[in-house]
């Protein structure tokens, strides 16, 4: 996907109406979109740094209580307070998003000082937390390295959670073959260390390079 020229800078609002009900179901041949119709664009940003899209007000960052990959709870709010935390929903078993998306991060982190590494922080919240046990999840995230912090509990309080970031989550579906698939939003949502509120999200379609240019600033808190 080419880089916009001309950032887009959409309402939260807008974004929450639109995109709980786009899902980029992993493995999925096409998105579905309600009334077939995006997200409405409210207006231009030109003076946006970001190469995501800029929120013209934050998303509050979930009140979520999860079990983290040492099997030990995970305040989502107290242990990422004062981070610049990008945020995703998946599943291990995802076929393509998922795992092209953490790759395109890690590669993004690999690539900045060590002041910009110790400030971001990637949780992975799992979609599908009966196959993704703290263990499965732990093993699967180690191979993009040590900023990612994987999350599994009570699906209802993970939709709950993604659904206040305007991402849908569904339930998993399994199918005649055997296989299990998790539709789920495949935006990102980053929260900025300034006031732990997302202001920018990210696309399937974002690069390595658009990561890596906004890292830096993200853990800057740049708006």
């Amino acid at each position: 996907m080419p880089h916009r020229t001309r950032p887009i800078r959409l309402t939260a609002a807008a974004l929450t109406t639109a995109a709980a009900v786009l899902l980029a179901g992993c493995g999925a041949s096409e998105e579905h979109h309600a009334d077939g119709e995006p997200a409405a664009v409210v207006s231009q940003a030109d003076d946006s740094p970001y190469r995501g899209t800029a929120l013209d007000s934050g998303f509050t960052k979930p009140d979520l209580v999860l079990t983290d990959t040492a099997g030990k709870p995970f305040d989502l709010r107290k242990q990422t307070a004062g981070k610049a935390t990008l945020m995703f929903f998946g599943y291990t078993n995802c076929p393509d998003v998922c795992p092209t998306t953490m790759g395109d991060i890690s590669l993004a982190l690999s690539k900045q000082p060590k002041t910009v590494k110790d400030s971001v922080e990637v949780v992975f919240v799992t979609t599908d937390p009966e196959r993704d046990t703290p263990k499965s999840l732990g093993k699967w995230l180690k191979t993009f390295g040590p900023n990612f912090t994987g999350l599994s509990g009570d699906l209802d309080k993970v939709k709950k959670a993604a659904l206040s970031l305007g991402i849908s989550v569904e339930e998993p579906k399994k199918h005649h073959d055997g296989t299990v698939t998790s539709d789920h939003g495949a935006q990102g949502a980053a929260f900025l260390p300034a006031d732990d509120k997302a202001h920018v999200v990210y696309t399937a379609g974002t690069t390595s390079d658009d990561y890596a240019h906004d890292l830096p600033l993200l853990a800057k808190s740049t708006r």
